[in-house]
C-alpha cells in the first residue's frame, strides 16, 4: 500500500483503459473524494454501486450499474439495473461484472490494516475479484469512518494506493414512523418473542417494529443492515449482551458511528456470510421483517418496482425470507399499508403484474391485521389475506377476483 496525494492519484487514473468498470463503496459510505478525482480525469466509465445516494458523478460518459438502486441512480436514463439477490452479487463480480478498479471509503490506518467501517457488504468480493486480475484497489482513509471488526478489516497488502481525506460521513435522515407504520409495527412486534433473532429491512415499518421491542429480552441481531434502532434496543436491555451484533452494512446518526468505533460487540461480515440462507436458518427464532409495495392473493410481493420501472431491487430480503422459513421457530413478515394514499388504490391486489420480488411468507401484515400465510392451502391463504390484511373497501372485489382465478 502506497500513500499518495491527489495529484499523484490523478496520474494513476489517467493510465486506465477506455470505459473501465469502477466498483465503489455504496449506501452512506460513498468515497466522494476518490470519485471526484476519478471523474475529473476519466472521460468514460461504468460506475457500479449499491444503493447509491445523491451526489455521485452524473454526466455524459458515466454509465450506472447496480443490483440495488438508490436515490442517486433511480429513474436515470443511463442506469443498467442488474437483477440479483444481494448474496449473489459477489458471483457477479467474479464471473460477469469484473471490476477494473475498486474505490473504497475506509477508516484511518490502524497498525497494518484499515477498516471498511460502516460498509462491508460486497466490497471484500470486489477487492478479491480485482486482485485476481491485477486491477487496482484504492482507498480514501477518513478519521470520521469508524473502525469496525470482522471482514471489515483490510490488510495493507490488499490495497495499492491510499489517500488521506477529512470527510464527514453521510447520515440517515431521521424520520418518525407515521400512525399506519406504528400500527403495523405494533402488530408485528406482538408476535416477536424473547430470544428471537432479528433481521430488519429498510423503511418506516421495520423502524416502527424495532421501537416497540424495548420490553423484550435476549434478542439477537443477525441482519444485512441496521440503524439507530438497534442502539435503542441495546440501551433498553433488550439485546443479549453476550452475542455479537452481526451485520454487513450500517447507516444512521453520528452517535451510532461513534458507538461503532472499535466496538467488538459488533461483527461486520461480508454479504456471502450474512445473507447465506443456510447461515440464516441456523439462527435462533430467526425473524425477518421486510416491507413491500404490493402483495397479491398468492402471497407474492412486489418490493422493487413502481409502475413497471425499477425502484430499488431484490436486495437481501429474498435471502432472509428463505432462511427464516427454514429456521426452527423462524418467521418471515412482509409488511405494507393496506392502501396507497397518494395513488388512491389498494396495495393488496388479485395478482401482481410487475415482476415478483419474493413469495411465500409466514405473514402478510397491514394496519388492518395479520394474515397467516405459510402452512395453509392456497384458498385459505387468499382468504386470510383478504379478511385480515386488505382494506375493507376492496374485500368484496378481491373475493370476486379470487373466485375468477379459481382460488375459491
Amino acid at each position: 500500500m502506497k500513500r499518495i496525494n491527489a495529484e499523484q492519484l490523478q496520474l494513476v487514473f489517467e493510465s486506465l483503459g477506455d470505459n473501465p468498470r469502477v466498483v465503489a463503496s455504496g449506501n452512506f459510505a460513498t468515497p466522494n473524494t476518490l470519485l471526484g478525482l476519478f471523474d475529473s480525469v476519466v472521460p468514460k466509465y461504468r460506475l457500479h454501486m449499491l444503493n447509491a445516494q445523491p451526489g455521485i458523478p452524473d454526466r455524459e460518459g458515466v454509465t450506472y450499474e447496480s443490483a440495488f438502486v438508490g436515490a442517486g441512480m433511480r429513474r436515470h436514463p443511463r442506469l443498467n439495473y442488474i437483477p440479483s439477490r444481494l448474496s449473489l452479487v459477489p458471483v457477479l463480480f467474479r464471473d460477469h461484472y469484473v471490476p477494473d478498479i475498486v474505490l473504497l471509503h475506509t477508516s484511518s490506518q490502524r497498525h497494518d490494516t484499515v477498516s471498511l467501517g460502516t460498509e462491508v457488504n460486497i466490497l471484500p468480493a470486489a477487492i478479491e475479484a480485482a486482485r485476481a486480475r491485477g486491477a487496482l484497489v484504492i482507498a480514501q482513509a477518513n478519521p470520521h469512518m469508524p473502525y469496525t471488526y470482522g471482514d471489515a478489516q483490510i490488510y495493507e497488502n490488499e490495497i495499492d494506493y491510499i489517500i488521506d481525506v477529512d470527510e464527514q460521513l453521510a447520515e440517515k435522515p431521521v424520520q418518525s414512523p407515521n400512525d399506519i407504520s406504528r400500527e403495523v409495527g405494533r402488530l408485528i412486534s406482538a408476535k416477536v418473542s424473547d430470544g428471537s433473532t432479528l433481521q430488519l429491512g429498510i423503511g418506516e415499518i421495520p423502524d416502527a417494529v424495532i421501537e416497540q421491542l424495548h420490553s423484550r429480552r435476549d434478542l439477537r441481531i443477525f441482519t444485512e443492515m441496521f440503524s439507530d434502532g438497534v442502539l435503542g434496543l441495546l440501551r433498553a436491555g433488550a439485546l443479549n449482551p453476550d452475542i455479537a451484533i452481526t451485520a454487513s452494512f450500517i447507516f444512521g446518526s453520528r452517535e451510532l458511528y461513534d458507538w461503532l468505533h472499535l466496538n467488538r460487540g459488533v461483527r461486520m461480515l461480508r454479504t456471502e456470510k450474512t445473507n447465506d440462507p443456510g447461515q440464516i436458518a441456523r439462527q435462533a427464532k430467526m425473524t425477518s421483517i421486510n416491507a413491500a409495495l404490493q402483495v397479491d392473493l398468492f402471497d407474492q410481493a412486489n418490493a422493487s418496482r413502481v409502475r413497471g420501472e425499477i425502484y430499488s431491487g431484490w436486495g437481501g430480503s429474498t435471502d432472509f425470507i428463505v432462511g427464516a422459513l427454514h429456521a426452527r421457530g423462524g418467521q418471515s413478515f412482509m409488511a405494507l399499508p393496506s392502501w396507497h394514499a397518494k395513488a388512491g388504490v389498494s396495495t393488496i391486489v388479485p395478482r401482481i403484474t410487475d415482476p415478483v420480488t419474493s413469495f411465500q411468507h409466514s405473514y402478510v401484515v397491514t394496519e388492518q391485521g395479520v394474515a397467516d400465510c405459510f402452512g395453509h392451502s392456497q384458498a385459505q391463504q387468499a382468504q386470510n389475506i383478504i379478511s385480515q390484511a386488505a382494506h375493507p373497501s376492496v374485500r368484496d372485489e378481491l373475493t370476486a377476483a379470487a373466485h375468477e382465478m379459481g382460488l375459491f
